[in-house]
């Protein structure tokens, strides 16, 4: 198990605001400093009426567009996992999915649409305790009640976003190029669309983004709502991306710190 993987998991554990405010307010209780826990305070109540979340992710969602007309010739599609409910759907034994859902249900029309591609989907664990538990089994049992598994491409040991982008490249049917010029469907949530393009672009893929499942609001008093729990989930979903984003780039995982739409694909090649 390498060392960037289990120092990113250690990492997001710290600085996950909800668990990092709770941590600071205990310091502070426990030292009695009772600025420093008046500040959480009036910091949790914050979040507790404004999605914070909304002014970190409407960036990262708006980076990168759906494309304006399909292609109508492309290379093969590839979609990022991280929807899939693993260990629930071990539990249960029936396929379980997250708020991340639409990255699967995006597979459905895009196999009408293009019946003679092949079509990745590329999920393992990214459990450090439970690495049994994988994405990519989930929705291939999905699949299966549906007969469509053997349309897909399953490919089950990547753990992040940078092994998406490595081990996808081994399960390609031969004479099926990952750089080909017309390009691959990149299907994955839109707040994760750049640092995926930077990763998949940094090794050798030739992606057109396809960004589904989008989170962000515009900022205003209509974004309002009274939901701590919600509010606080999508201000972690942000935080972790631009973490993400910065990290990937200071290992060299990515060339692009903020990678931007600056490929360009001809639609009808």
């Amino acid at each position: 198990m390498d060392l960037f993987f289990i120092l990113s998991k250690l990492f997001w554990v710290i600085v996950n605001p909800g668990n990092f405010l709770i941590l600071l307010l205990v310091l502070a209780l426990l030292k009695g400093w009772k600025t420093l826990s008046s500040s959480i305070a009036l910091c949790l109540l914050f979040i507790t009426f404004y999605p914070a979340g909304n002014l970190l992710l409407q960036p990262l969602e708006k980076r990168f567009s759906p494309p304006a007309t399909l292609p109508e010739n492309i290379a093969g599609v590839i979609v990022l996992g991280g929807a899939e409910e693993a260990e629930l759907s071990s539990i249960w034994q029936q396929p379980q999915f997250n708020m991340a859902a639409e990255r699967d249900m995006a597979i459905l029309p895009l196999m009408q649409r293009y019946a003679d591609v092949p079509i990745i989907l590329t999920g393992g664990s990214g459990s450090v305790r439970k690495p049994e538990f994988r994405g990519a089994d989930v929705l291939q049992s999905w699949l299966q009640g549906q007969q469509l598994d053997h349309r897909v491409i399953f490919e089950r040991d990547s753990r992040n976003t940078f092994e998406n982008a490595i081990y996808s490249q081994g399960v390609l049917p031969a004479g099926i190029e990952f750089n080909d010029s017309r390009g691959w469907l990149l299907v994955t949530s839109a707040y994760h669309m750049p640092r995926s393009v930077g990763i998949f672009r940094a090794q050798g893929w030739n992606v057109i983004p396809y960004p589904v499942d989008y989170y962000s609001m515009p900022a205003g008093f209509d974004s309002l709502r009274a939901d701590l729990g919600k509010n606080l989930h999508e201000l972690s979903i942000g935080v972790r991306e631009w973490v993400g984003l910065g990290a990937y780039f200071l290992t060299d995982k990515t060339d692009q710190l903020f990678p931007s739409e600056t490929l360009e694909i001809s639609l009808n090649e």
